[in-house]
């Protein structure tokens, strides 16, 4: 088992920056691949960035690329998540998650195996 906890969303007007961090504890952390996604009602899970256990390799969805990074702690067991010239439509639960093996990332929620708990963001105009 995997327990993640997120913290650091809150209300930021547009173009401005937040950043999440997600606190993992349990079985080993650095051998998961890690990855937010965030979710609004009424709509699937969204997958926002992912990375490798070692950080080796990250990926982005379209809507975040060039604004978000995703980066991790293995010594403290964080990930983390800088959003910078947030919009409007980045308004949404975040999530953090987690899956095995470490070398793959997953775009679909489902093939997360650990959530955290969810930290609400919210851009306004």
């Amino acid at each position: 088992q995997v327990q993640l906890v997120e913290s650091g969303g809150g209300m930021v007007q547009a173009g401005g920056s937040l950043s999440l961090s997600c606190a993992a504890s349990g079985r080993t952390f650095n051998d998961h691949s890690m990855a937010w996604f965030r979710q609004t009602p009424g709509k699937e899970r969204e997958f926002v960035a992912g990375l490798t256990w070692n950080g080796g390799r990250t990926f982005y969805g379209d809507s975040v690329k060039g604004r978000f990074t995703i980066s991790r702690d293995n010594a403290k067991n964080t990930v983390s998540l800088q959003m910078n010239s947030l919009k409007p439509e980045d308004t949404a639960v975040y999530y953090c998650a987690a899956r095995f093996p470490g070398h793959i990332i997953e775009f679909r929620a489902y093939d997360y195996a650990y959530w955290g708990q969810g930290t609400q963001v919210t851009v306004s105009s």
